[in-house]
Parts: C-alpha cells; structure tokens; sequence
C-alpha cells in the first residue's frame, strides 16, 4: 500500500477508541481519518486533539457515520452489539472494511453481520490480541488430546465498568474447547452457579467472571482431573495490545474479498 490506510474509529471517546486513536497516530502505515461518537455527546463538533487532551489534529468529532466513511479504507469498531450492526450496515454501503472488537453480541446479532459480509470484509473477534488468539488454538488442542475425565472451567477478570459476562474472549475459549472434544458450546455451556447447585455435570464447560477495579482483562481454561490440573493463561497489562491487533485486522483487510473473516484468519492460523 503506496498511501497510509485511512481508518474510521467509532466511540471514540470510549477507553478503547482513545487507545485506537493513539495507536494510528503511531503507526506508519494508517491513519485516522474520521472519528464518531453518539448523537448528543459532549465530544461532537469538537476538535478531537483537544478534547483527548492534547494538541489539535484537524479531525473533529462527528455523529454522521456516512459522512465519516466517505473516502475510508476501515472502520474500526468497539461499541456496543446495536450500534456494531449499525455500523456494518453503513459500512457496507460505502463498501469500507469493518473490523469489529465489539463484545457481548448475541448469536442473532452476529447473524445480521452476514448480509453487510456480502458486501464488505468484516472481521470479527471477541479479542484482538496475538496471544489470546494463539491461547484459543492451545486451547483446542489440549481439549482434543484430553477425554472428559477432565473438567473444563474458563476463569476471566476484568475492570469494573465491563458491561457483559462472560465475556466474548472466554466464550471464545469455550467454543474452542466445545470444538476440540467434537460438540458445540451450546450443548455443554454451564453458566454461572448458584445455591445447591448439586455435582457437577460430567462433560459441561463452566465458566465464573471477576469484576473489580482496572484489571485489563485475564484469562485461565482449566482442565482439571484427579490428581493433577492444567492452566492455560493470557494476562493482558495493557490495552494497546487490542488496539494494536485491530490496526494490524484493519491493514490486513487490504485487497480482500467481501467476506466474514476472524482474527485467526488476520494471523494465519485459522488452518492450524
């Protein structure tokens, strides 16, 4: 690519959009070229250098999402599962790639991101980070070499603010397990307990959410059996790491074919 990608960030206000925001003005191959908040923020019409904190930049903050993808190349999207349809929508018709890092969607709302797919490339992850997505195909793989003697549990923690549990990283993980022993999340999905919840059920992957204070995000699959337990873990100290996998998801989108492509694909591991 001769000229730097030309990258949309919506909710840009937000602890990820900001993050976003700095990382493109790093990168020598992006850069931002609109930013978008909802209608009736404080940041609309402003300067988006000066509201961040810092000098002005010349890019001001706009609710006009056509506008805003007019000349784009992606648009890098962590809000919410209304809003990422949405934006897909949008996205779509102005034939601008969508990299998607929204979390807490629902099966039906990742479904309407199909028809926008026909039309664009989409990419779509519950997490953004190298490591994670290496943890996942771990993950898969000690599933696949070990029998159900040996029960799953995925434990995440995150800040205070984070809005939905599980959360898609650790749904991510226990897809890939449900994958590895050959059946799918749904039939084995034990959600959170409570009370005298009786033994556990052979076979089931459980999941248990933390939420405190400004913990980043953390993430263990335990597979544990008499005698013995095996820890898959990823720690992430620092957002940038989302930030920069979404960049790197956008830049990768480059000359792709419309189309619903995840992470793995962006890291070339999705046949691995």
């Amino acid at each position: 690519m001769d000229k730097p990608m030309r990258v949309v960030v919506t909710g840009v206000s937000g602890r990820m959009g900001q993050m976003l925001v700095q990382t493109l003005a790093a990168s020598e191959r992006a850069v931002l070229s609109a930013a978008v908040e909802r209608a009736g923020h404080p940041w609309l019409n402003e300067d988006l250098g000066r509201v961040m904190g810092g000098a002005e930049t010349g890019v001001r903050v706009t609710e006009d999402v056509d506008a805003a993808l007019e000349g784009a190349d992606a648009v890098i999207d962590f809000t919410a599962p209304a809003a990422t349809i949405a934006f897909a929508q949008a996205a779509a018709r102005a034939g601008v790639a969508h990299v998607i890092g929204t979390t807490g969607m629902t099966a039906e709302e990742i479904g309407q991101l199909a028809e926008p797919a026909k039309q664009t490339v989409v990419v779509r992850a519950g997490n953004m980070s190298l490591g994670v997505n290496l943890l996942v195909q771990l993950t898969k793989r000690v599933a696949q070499a070990l029998d159900d003697d040996y029960d799953i549990e995925v434990i995440e923690a995150h800040h205070n603010r984070k809005v939905d549990a599980p959360s898609g990283t650790a749904l991510m993980l226990g897809a890939a397990a449900a994958e590895g022993r050959g059946v799918s999340l749904d039939e084995v999905y034990a959600r959170a307990r409570d009370g005298i919840t009786g033994a556990r059920d052979k076979g089931r992957i459980g999941f248990a959410a933390i939420r405190g204070g400004d913990i980043i995000g953390e993430h263990d699959v335990m597979f544990a059996a008499e005698g013995e337990r095996i820890i898959l873990r990823h720690v992430a100290s620092d957002r940038s790491v989302f930030a920069r996998g979404a960049v790197k998801a956008a830049l990768w989108t480059a000359g792709k074919a419309p189309g619903a492509y995840d992470m793995l694909d962006v890291l070339g591991l999705s046949e691995q």
